[in-house]
């Protein structure tokens, strides 16, 4: 690596270990990938947001014309599974807190989707002290002190771990370089590349990832070249690297084959995402006519017909490509207080388990480690013995008005609704502020993806004044008032340290779902506001600029 790169300055506190991940060495790894792609990065993250503009302006989504060609050309697979990747039948997904990896490494999934994104909240002494948690699984020397003073160590064999980092959007205000906070993609992806890349190779497995928030082909390039990058600069043979993309924009459900095709060296498969690519659905649209505001979320499912041309269309890429088509997860939270309830979740789980094989999928998530084995006989009931159906081609006749298309969708917005998408964001940003990214709210597993779509649903309804089944319209009269009874029942008798969190919460509810601006994600604003270490944190009224200061590369000299 060259040594002219910028010099990281950490801003953050040190804790137990943090020494360990926070290495000279480390650091000038994240730095040499800071100075190769954060430039293109700026370009990226400005390229969507001029996209979106053009289609709030009235551009409609088409399949590119200019990248015909590579969907037209039959010839061309992606890379064969990587060691551990051979079956995904069953992928567990769960934040890499040490106690929910050492659930995740006893589960008996596939793999365990070890994430650092929607169901982690983003504060420093968890990143880090996650990256702790994942050394030491990639050497298979995680272990747990229970409060008994036993220890639980970690299995033999364990599921593969593939990791989940941050999106392109977000920094770390954590590390600097020029004073200029880093990406977070880059430091996520950056230290557990440089720290276990070989030793995950050693154990039989690889450095796997799952590739978010997506927009475009030109971001899948950008990735694969990360991955040529740190692969040369750490002697990792080309081609080790496997990549796995959520398809959860709408933008990038236009180009699966060319999103694929750029990765085809290090490509795993697509993945699902269907709560974020609904909230991309609402967002990408949000400017636009009636015709594209949707319902009450509880009345959006997969049989909706936009979804099922988005799922026609994924498995079917996929297989033509010989990758993997890997379905959603089961939100469910089987509880272990209500017996009948529990009984119904995993038979709600089964059953739509047992939908998706039937569609093509290869594999899914869930997000409980009970119903691994739910999952687990769901597929093998469709699948038998065979660990995917790649070999299977399901043609697809899918056009791009069937992706926008809400054609036999009833739009009913209830008061409920309302009510539902404030109190589940409301309890579950108090409870991100307060360090958790992944929390039962009524039996379901919420994350930002799910709260993202309540904010924008939110916003939606505002800006057009959509008018309820009960008879009022949206508006911010109304939103206030909801939002004061909400917060009145969840803060009844709470504690001042708890109060203070939903007094967050609702600040960031009311900046990303009630002003006139639409910001991209609540996260950006959140993380400024309420996660980073307190000398760093920015005061009420950041604008857009504020958020966008990781984005500010200057051209080397």
């Amino acid at each position: 690596m060259r040594d002219t790169y910028g010099s990281p300055k950490i801003r953050g506190a040190f804790g137990d270990r943090y020494d360990e991940i926070l290495t000279q060495d480390a650091l000038a790894f994240v730095s040499a990938l800071d100075g190769e792609f954060a430039g293109r990065r700026a370009e990226l993250l400005a390229r969507r947001r001029e996209r979106a503009r053009a289609i709030n302006a009235g551009e409609d989504l088409e399949f590119q014309a200019d990248t015909a060609p590579v969907r037209a050309d039959s010839s061309w697979q992606v890379a064969t599974p990587g060691p551990g990747l051979e079956d995904r039948r069953c992928e567990l997904i769960a934040p890499v807190y040490r106690n929910t990896a050492m659930h995740a490494l006893e589960s008996g999934a596939a793999v365990w989707v070890a994430d650092l994104e929607d169901a982690m909240a983003p504060s420093w002494s968890n990143l880090i002290q996650g990256q702790v948690t994942l050394y030491d699984a990639a050497r298979g020397e995680l272990n747990l002190r229970r409060e008994d003073g036993q220890v639980r160590r970690q299995p033999e064999h364990t599921p593969t771990i593939v990791l989940r980092p941050r999106g392109w959007h977000l920094c770390e205000k954590h590390i600097s370089i020029d004073g200029r906070p880093v990406s977070a993609t880059l430091v996520d992806f950056g230290l557990y590349f440089f720290h276990n890349a070989q030793a995950l190779i050693e154990r039989g497995a690889g450095p796997y990832f799952y590739l978010p928030k997506i927009e475009s082909h030109e971001e899948a390039r950008l990735w694969n070249d990360v991955f040529r990058f740190a692969q040369d600069a750490l002697g990792i043979p080309q081609g080790t690297v496997r990549a796995t993309v959520l398809i959860e924009t709408l933008t990038a459900a236009f180009e699966m084959d060319e999103i694929l095709y750029e990765l085809r060296e290090h490509c795993a498969g697509l993945a699902d995402g269907r709560w974020d690519y609904l909230f991309s659905y609402v967002r990408t649209f949000a400017h636009r006519g009636v015709e594209f505001v949707l319902p009450d979320r509880d009345h959006i499912t997969m049989a909706t017909p936009f979804l099922r041309a988005y799922v026609e269309l994924l498995v079917s890429t996929c297989h033509r490509r010989g990758a993997f088509a890997i379905a959603g997860p089961a939100a469910v939270n089987p509880t272990r207080q209500d017996e009948d309830a529990r009984v119904r979740a995993l038979a709600q789980v089964r059953s739509e388990k047992e939908r998706e094989a039937a569609e093509g999928f290869d594999g899914s998530w869930v997000a409980h480690p009970a119903l691994v084995e739910v999952c687990r006989s769901a597929y093998a009931a469709v699948l038998g013995t065979k660990h995917d159906q790649r070999d299977i081609q399901r043609p697809s006749r899918t056009t791009a008005r069937d992706l926008v298309s809400l054609v036999g969708i009833q739009q009913t917005i209830s008061l409920q609704g309302v009510r539902t998408n404030v109190s589940v964001a409301l309890q579950y940003l108090a409870s991100w502020i307060g360090g958790r990214g992944a929390v039962a709210i009524d039996n379901l597993m919420e994350d930002a993806a799910t709260v993202e779509m309540a904010r924008v649903q939110l916003w939606q309804w505002l800006f057009h004044n959509s008018q309820l089944a009960e008879g009022p319209q949206v508006t911010r009269e109304l939103l206030d008032r909801v939002v004061e009874e909400e917060l009145a029942i969840l803060t009844r008798g709470q504690d001042e340290e708890i109060v203070a969190r939903y007094d967050g919460a609702r600040e960031i509810l009311e900046r990303v779902a009630l002003q006139p601006h639409l910001p991209g994600f609540f996260t950006n604003y959140g993380y400024v506001r309420f996660l980073t270490e307190t000398s760093l944190r920015m005061q009420p009224g950041v604008d857009e600029a504020d958020l966008h200061q990781s984005e500010r590369v200057h051209a080397p000299a």
